[in-house]
């Protein structure tokens, strides 16, 4: 680093981004992230993106990790050279993830809570009949 604070090179030094759990699925760390990734500065400025797989035709896709990129082009390469270098997958979903919305599992009793009331939803509620074969 440079006498005036700058990091080297003449590039501003990197400060820690803030951090939330917004959208409530709990997986950005709020507190003790360090300002550096890998040795290098964190860049916040590039779009963070959800990566899902399909590992076989029929199967739904499963989230399998993020990734930042600066568009969703390469967000699609960097997660096939990440999360399919085994050729685990057939299918690649990238979605940024500022365009998820989750609800919270700290409000999993008041958000579910409006369905445990509607007992005709259970399969046990109806009577099959004898002789059925597919349902």
């Amino acid at each position: 680093m440079s006498q005036d604070g700058d990091a080297p090179h003449g590039q501003p030094a990197v400060e820690p981004a803030s951090f939330t759990a917004e959208g409530g699925h709990g997986a950005v760390p709020t507190t003790g992230v360090p300002a550096t990734e890998g040795g290098r500065p964190k860049r916040p400025d590039t779009p963070l993106w959800e990566v899902f797989i399909r590992s076989r035709r029929g199967l739904a896709h499963t989230h399998v990790g993020s990734l930042r990129a600066a568009d969703a082009h390469l967000a699609l390469l960097n997660a096939r050279d990440v999360y399919t270098r085994r050729q685990e997958g057939v299918s690649i979903w990238v979605v940024p993830a500022v365009g998820i919305t989750a609800s919270s599992p700290d409000e999993k009793d008041a958000f579910f809570d409006p369905a445990g009331d509607k007992v005709y939803r259970h399969p046990t509620f109806y009577d099959v009949p004898e002789g059925l074969t597919h349902l």
